[in-house]
C-alpha cells in the first residue's frame, strides 16, 4: 500500500467524524515506508513526504527487476512513470499491461495521463532536433504529474528570429525547461528575455570538443542570465520534476 497526503487527511477525517475506529487507521498507517519488490525496496513514503510518487530509473535494471517494480506501482493506482528504459523491454510491458504507453522518442514507459492538467504552463524549449529526446523526457515528466506543457521545438541561437517568435508563448509560462546542447547560448538568450525561473538542461549533442556534454554544461552554469539554474546532462527528468514543483506552487 502507498500512502499519500490525501488519503492521511481522510483517514484523520474519518477518524474525527466517527466513522474510523483509531485501531482500523493505525492499521492503515502502520504500512512499513518501503516495501520489498525483488532486489527494489519501493518508497511507499515517497507521495506522503513530497507529494509524488516515486519514478523507476530503468537504466542498468533487467527486465525482470523493472517488471516486478511496474506491477506492483500498477497495484497502487499512482502515476507511472519509468525513464531511460530499453525499446524492448518496454514494447514488451506496453503489451503486457494494458494502459502502459512506451515513448521510445524519450526513452519512456509510462501510465495514464491525470485527466486534467492542475498547473502551468510550462514552456520547454530546445535548440535542436538532435535535443528533442531530452526535451521530450522533460516534457513528458511534467504532463505525468499534471502539468500542461508548451513545446518549443528547434530554435536554437543561430537563428535568433526563431526564439523571438515565441516570445508569446515564453513569457506566458509559469518556468521555463531549455534543453540544449552544443555551446548551449539558448539559455541565456531565453533567460534574458523572460521573467521566470529557467531550468536549464545541457546535453551531450555536439562534437570532439563538445566532450560529451561538458561544453554545454560549463556554458549554462557560466550563464551571464540571471533566474537560470543547471541540471545535470541530458537530466531531462530532473528538470522536468524542478518545474513541476514551481508549477505547483511546491518550491518554497
Amino acid at each position: 500500500m502507498t500512502l499519500d497526503r490525501q488519503q492521511v487527511k481522510d483517514l484523520l477525517t474519518a477518524v474525527a467524524a466517527g466513522r474510523m475506529a483509531i485501531p482500523d487507521a493505525l492499521e492503515r498507517l502502520a504500512v512499513m515506508p518501503v516495501q520489498q519488490v525483488g532486489d527494489a525496496l519501493i518508497d511507499t513514503h515517497r507521495a506522503l513526504r513530497t507529494g509524488y510518487p516515486e519514478v523507476v530509473y530503468g537504466a542498468g535494471k533487467t527486465p525482470a527487476q523493472i517488471e516486478a517494480i511496474v506491477a506492483r506501482r500498477l497495484e497502487d493506482a499512482l502515476p507511472l512513470l519509468v525513464t531511460r528504459i530499453d525499446a524492448s523491454t518496454a514494447m514488451a510491458l506496453a503489451g503486457r499491461y494494458p494502459g502502459l504507453v512506451h515513448r521510445p522518442e524519450a526513452g519512456i514507459l509510462h501510465g495514464p495521463f491525470p485527466d486534467a492538467p492542475r498547473s502551468g504552463p510550462v514552456a520547454v524549449v530546445s535548440a535542436g532536433t538532435s535535443d528533442l529526446p531530452v526535451a521530450e523526457e522533460a516534457a513528458l515528466t511534467l504532463e505525468l504529474h499534471g502539468v500542461r506543457v508548451d513545446r518549443v521545438a528547434d530554435v536554437g541561437v543561430t537563428g535568433l528570429h526563431r526564439v523571438l517568435a515565441a516570445l508569446p508563448v515564453l513569457r506566458g509560462a509559469v518556468a521555463l525547461v531549455v534543453v540544449a546542447g552544443m555551446e548551449a547560448a539558448l539559455a541565456s538568450v531565453v533567460a534574458g528575455l523572460v521573467s521566470r525561473p529557467v531550468f536549464a538542461v545541457p546535453t551531450s549533442v555536439g562534437y570532439g570538443a563538445h566532450f560529451g556534454g561538458l561544453a554545454s554544461l560549463l556554458g549554462m552554469l557560466n550563464s551571464c542570465a540571471p533566474g537560470v539554474g543547471v541540471v545535470n546532462i541530458d537530466n531531462g527528468f530532473g528538470a522536468g520534476m524542478l518545474a513541476a514543483m514551481v508549477a505547483d506552487g511546491r518550491s518554497s
